[in-house]
C-alpha cells in the first residue's frame, strides 16, 4: 500500500512537502513517482526518482520541485516551492514494488492528497 500525505491549502509562492510511504509485503522498491490531476485535466507526471537516486521532472516543475526518497523508510518526498495557483491538483504517488512473497514487480497508486494554491 501507498499512503500519501502532506497536502493542504497554501498561498501563492508558498511551499509544501508531500510524503508517500509504502508498506506491506515489500522486498524493495524501484521507481517512485508523483503525478497530479487538476480539475478537468488528465493526470500528468510531476517527477520520478529511480532506485539509484536519479530523478527527472516535468518541465514546468524544474527548479521548483524536488523529489527525494528514503529507502530505509520506503518513503518518497516531494518538496514543492514557489507554488502557483496552477499547481492546484490532487497529487498521487506511484511506485513499482518488488513484492517479497512473489519477487515480482507490482505497480501501486496512493490515494491522492489535495494541494490547493490560493490567496
Amino acid at each position: 500500500q501507498l499512503q500519501a500525505s502532506g497536502g493542504g491549502l497554501v498561498q501563492p509562492g508558498g511551499s509544501l512537502r508531500l510524503s508517500c510511504a509504502a508498506s506491506g509485503n515489500i522486498f524493495s522498491i524501484g521507481t517512485m513517482s508523483w503525478y497530479r490531476q487538476a480539475p478537468g485535466k488528465q493526470r500528468e507526471l510531476v517527477a520520478r526518482i529511480f532506485s539509484g537516486g536519479r530523478a527527472d521532472y516535468a518541465d514546468s516543475m524544474k527548479g521548483r520541485f524536488t523529489i527525494s526518497r528514503d529507502n530505509a523508510k520506503n518513503t518518497a518526498y516531494l518538496q514543492m516551492n514557489s507554488l502557483r495557483p496552477e499547481d492546484t491538483a490532487v497529487y498521487y504517488c506511484n511506485a513499482d514494488v518488488l513484492v517479497q512473497s512473489t519477487l515480482r514487480f507490482t505497480n501501486y497508486w496512493g490515494q491522492g492528497t489535495l494541494v490547493t494554491v490560493s490567496s
